[in-house]
This record gives C-alpha cells, structure tokens and sequence, in this order.
C-alpha cells in the first residue's frame, strides 16, 4: 500500500481543513520551527490508534483538537483521514479487493473517539490489524522522529528485539500467536465451564427422569381417577334425574299453591288500597278538626287574656270605689260635726239674746262666725256633690265591666260547649280508626 493524502480538520494548528499529498515514495516537510511539521506525524500517530497523550506531546487527548488563538475560535472536534493507495491490493484481508483505502478518525470534546475504515465505523483493533507486520504503527519504527535515532542506539535488548521482530515482520505472527494462546486459554476455560454445565445438567438429567417417572405414574393414576370419576358422576347424575323429578313435582304443587297465595296477595293488596283511601280521607278530617281544635284553642287562650283583663280592670275600680267610700265617710263626719257646731251657736245665740243691746259686738262677731259657717257648709256641700258625682263614675264603670264579664263568660261557656262537641267528634273518629293509625295521629298531633 502507499500513502496518497492525509487530511486534517481541527487537529491542532490544522484548525482548516488541510489536505497534504504524498506524490511519491519519498517526501519531505520543510519549515522553520512552530510552523507545524511534528503535527503532521502526531495526526499520523494518532490516526493508527495512539491512544498515550504524552506521545502526542499533550497533557490529554482533548489537547489534540484547535483550542482557539487570538484570531479564531476553538473548534469542537478534531479529524484525520489516512488516504492509501491499494491497486496492488496488497492490503490483508477482507481489502485487498478496494483499490483505495481511507482510515478516518475523530474526537470530539465530550472525550467520544470514532474509527473509520472506508467510512465505515470500526474497532481500533481493525485498524491495529491492517498496519500488523508493515512496519507502520503508532509507534513503529518506520516513523523516524526528532530523538529517535538516539533512543534506539541506547535502546535495551529487549526493545532491540521488538524493533528486529517489527522489521523482519515477524510480530505479526508474534500477534497472532498470542492472540491463539489468548484464545485458546480462554476456550479452556470455557471447557471446564462446560464440564461444569455438563455435571450440572447430568444431575438435572436424573432428577429430571425421576420426575419423568412420576409424571408417568400421574398419568396412569389420573386415567383410573377420570375413569372413576366418570363412574362416580354417572351414579350422581342417575340419582340427580330422580332427585330432579321429584323437584318437579313439588315443584308443580309449589306452582299451585304460589297462584293461590298470589290471588290471596292481590285481594289482601285491593283490601290495603282501599284502607289507604280511607286513611287518606280519615287523615283529611282529622286535619280539619285538628285545624278548628288549634283555631279555638287559639280563641279561648284570647279570651282567657281578655277575662284577666278585665278582672285586673275590676279589682283596680274596687279599689278606687273603697277609696271613694272611704272620703265620703270622712266628708260626712266633717258635715256632722259642722253642724253641732251650728246648733251649739243658736243655742249660744238664744242664750245671749236678752242681752243683745249690752253686746251688739258679741252679736256681730257670732254673725260673722255664722256667715263663715255657712260659707264652709257651702264649700263642703259642693265638695259631697262632687265626691257624690266621682263615686257613682266607678259605680257605672263596674256595672259596664260586669255586663263584658257576663258577654266574655257567655262566649267561653260557648266555647267550652264547641270543645266539648269537637272531643265527642274526636273521639268517634278514634272509635272507628285503627289503634296504629290512632297513634300515629296522636303523635302528629302532639
């Protein structure tokens, strides 16, 4: 195979994609120091599967991918692609028949690493594998780098050696043979697993046909149990037919006999219907009278408030008729006693008449006295007319009270008689009513 092209996208300074072409089979790379050369073998390196970022002269593989400079931002992923020319078809197994080969790797940031052959996702062990026994690697000695030449000269035997194997190609075979001891210890081990499983599925097998057994043993047992079975359901099902007929026949006198009760039910219902007419009616007047009860309860409690009134009214005019009395009484002794007194001065007067030419003073004075007399008899005269007047008012008034307590003792008398006639009533209607329906009534009454 020979190298064509390889193109970089993002690794490193190749922050652009850049495509460098190898026209033959010798090139080189000329530039001053920091224009990039050693980035073009680092892409080569890590294209092949270098996976160490010290190799690549990075502290980490994230380091290979643009980070950004004072003129460009930093790019989110880095790519490389080997292009080789294969029209010798030179290229070991399944390749031989492209007459080009692309290997492409990529990184992104968040550490993802994908391998391309022929745009094609692989392993990095395929690419391992088509470069095994060529002489190129990532770290084969073909790729001669600054310091290299010095390494090998002081270079142990055994590296020595691995370099010698890698030239005369005989680590590929090196390879593949520890790889065949890798897989052959790990069929090995794979073997004495199967000797395992095998022991296992042995005492599996046992117990397995002792199962077997049993199953057959079940079976046999289960054909004599249905068998039986069957036997045991035909005698149950013979005896179920005469049971049934049997059932049957009750079964018809239980008909006959649910018809006659069912005629029964539906009279005993016309009976019902008509009894609740009734009690619709019987609850119809019942309401009433309790209606008139209420009203002429309501009527007699009106005039019981009014007979109390008006005997309060009445005991308050006896009271005012005693206090009258009683100033006519004082009235009356007052008029006595003015009038000994006034029989007292006649007598005086007849007395002293003989000498009236020798007292005409005494005279005067006694008429004076009498003039006042009778002034104060005037005055006490028109007092008893007025007392007389004021005490025969509460006397009319009495006589009116008592003509209202006669009317107010007339309408409760009647009252009393309507009560009477409305608990005669009440108490035919409790006669004819049923003693359920009674108290029923009663409760809603109360």
């Amino acid at each position: 195979m020979h190298l064509k092209h390889i193109k970089l996208a993002g690794f490193k300074s190749f922050v652009d994609p850049t495509t460098v072409d190898v026209p033959s089979r010798v090139i080189g790379i000329v530039g001053p120091n920091g224009c990039g050369k050693s980035n073009v073998i680092d892409a080569v390196r890590w294209v092949m599967g270098e996976s160490s970022a010290k190799t690549l002269r990075g502290d980490s593989m994230a380091d290979v991918i643009f980070n950004g400079s004072s003129a460009r931002k930093p790019v989110g992923k880095a790519s490389v692609e080997l292009v080789f020319d294969n029209s010798l078809g030179k290229a070991p197994g399944l390749y031989t028949k492209y007459n080009e080969i692309s290997i492409r790797r990529e990184l992104s940031r968040d550490g993802q690493s994908n391998y391309f052959i022929n745009k094609t996702r692989c392993r990095r062990r395929d690419i391992t594998d088509i470069f095994l026994g060529t002489g190129l690697g990532p770290r084969s000695y073909s790729i001669i780098e600054q310091g290299m030449v010095g390494r090998i000269i002081e270079a142990k035997p055994e590296e020595l050696r691995s370099l010698i194997e890698e030239a005369a190609g005989v680590s590929k075979y090196k390879d593949r043979r520890r790889e065949t001891e890798t897989r052959i210890r790990h069929t090995k081990e794979n073997l004495d697993r199967i000797a395992d499983i095998r022991s296992e599925l042995e005492t599996q097998l046992r117990r397995l046909k002792r199962q077997s057994g049993a199953a057959e043993r079940y079976k046999k047992l289960k054909a004599e149990e249905r068998l039986v079975r069957a036997q045991l359901m035909s005698l149950r099902w013979r005896n179920l037919d005469q049971e049934t007929e049997q059932r049957d026949q009750e079964l018809r006198r239980v008909e006959t006999t649910l018809e006659a009760k069912i005629a029964q039910q539906r009279n005993t219902e016309k009976n019902i219907e008509d009894l609740r007419h009734g009690q619709v009616e019987l609850n119809e007047r019942f309401n009433k009278i309790q209606a008139e009860f209420y009203e002429v309860g309501g009527e007699i409690a009106s005039v019981e408030q009014k007979i109390e009134h008006s005997r309060q009214t009445l005991a308050q005019q006896q009271e005012e008729l005693e206090r009258i009395d009683q100033s006519s009484t004082e009235t009356a002794q007052h008029l006595q006693s003015d009038n000994q007194r006034l029989q007292e001065i006649t007598k005086e007067q007849e007395t002293l008449s003989p000498r009236e030419g020798a007292s005409k003073e005494a005279l005067d004075k006694a008429l004076q006295v009498e003039r006042d007399a009778d002034r104060e008899f005037n005055e006490w005269q028109a007092r008893w007319e007025g007392f007389n007047s004021e005490a025969a008012r509460p006397e009319q008034e009495r006589q009116v009270q008592k003509t209202r307590i006669a009317e107010h003792e007339a309408q409760i008398e009647n009252m009393r008689d309507r009560e009477n006639r409305l608990k005669k009533a009440l108490g035919k209607i409790e006669q004819q009513s049923d003693d359920s329906e009674l108290k029923q009534l009663r409760a809603e009454a109360r």
